[in-house]
């Protein structure tokens, strides 16, 4: 494929750096972070508390701006992304407005960017269908499960299909049952949309049984240790039996090592992605 017809990456960040305060109170959260998510792609952020994680998310999302460096995401710059609605967003707490009922919640982005009842209708039967909650739209959040309101979220994330997903913990609060569940229906999403995604997790299995790569963040200021190159199969290979076969753990192990090695390893696959 020419250079002229290539398609933009979903996210590229060149030597982002994000410094915060000044003088004798600056804190360096991230250093020189380069790093390319591929259209489709999942990729996931590990690392210890503090280590920018979830600044480098902020940064994507154009809700903080870098000390230096430059971030696009599909050739666009972060704001005109953000402008453009070219991703979705999902955190730790679903942030519901409990006042609007489930399907109140998720048509919100279409009715604030103009879409008509009808389509703000069928797009959200589409996602109600789509995480399994079809029976629920005309309840209201308190009646809902913790994982059923996340459930909610990631559906309000999805409303104006986006090419990215920017997911920062979106399933920490969740016990560990519903967590897997979870996990099972977010692979299965995915495949479904195309959608490329940026997720944030402090659970290695989590990042394992998700992810095409995980990238290995060291404790601040915030760098890329590692990356690690996961094999584990197409969505419809990664079941919940796949947590119990020896390749899962391998994968697990090979994250460990990476995440509690005592140097920066050499990235691998940054280049070529």
């Amino acid at each position: 494929m020419s250079a002229s017809t290539e398609q933009p990456a979903a996210v590229e960040t060149a030597g982002v750096t994000r410094v915060f305060g000044s003088g004798r109170g600056e804190v360096h959260a991230l250093r020189d972070v380069s790093l390319t998510v591929a259209e489709g792609e999942f990729v996931s952020l590990i690392g210890p508390s503090g280590c920018g994680k979830s600044t480098l998310m902020r940064l994507i999302a154009d809700l903080d701006t870098p000390s230096s460096g430059a971030i696009t995401v599909f050739g666009k710059s972060a704001r005109q992304a953000r402008l453009d609605q070219d991703y979705g967003i999902a955190f730790q707490q679903a942030g519901l407005l409990p006042w609007r009922t489930v399907r109140g919640n998720i048509e919100l982005p279409l009715q604030t960017h103009g879409a008509s009842p009808a389509r703000r209708r069928e797009r959200t039967d589409e996602l109600l269908q789509m995480v399994g909650l079809s029976d629920f739209g005309e309840h209201y959040p308190d009646q809902l499960s913790g994982g059923m309101q996340q459930r909610v979220a990631i559906a309000r994330s999805l409303a104006e299909s986006p090419k990215l997903l920017l997911m920062d913990e979106p399933f920490g609060a969740l016990d560990e049952m519903t967590r897997e569940r979870m996990q099972n229906e977010l692979v299965r999403i995915c495949a479904e949309t195309g959608c490329a995604v940026v997720f944030v997790t402090h659970s290695i299995p989590e990042a394992v049984f998700l992810s095409d790569r995980v990238v290995v963040m060291s404790p601040r200021p915030g760098e890329i240790r590692d990356i690690v190159d996961i094999t584990l199969g197409t969505a419809a290979a990664r079941g919940a039996a796949l947590r119990e076969e020896a390749v899962f753990y391998d994968a697990i192990r090979a994250v460990r090592e990476a995440l509690h090695g005592a140097e920066p390893a050499v990235v691998r696959g940054a280049e070529t992605r």
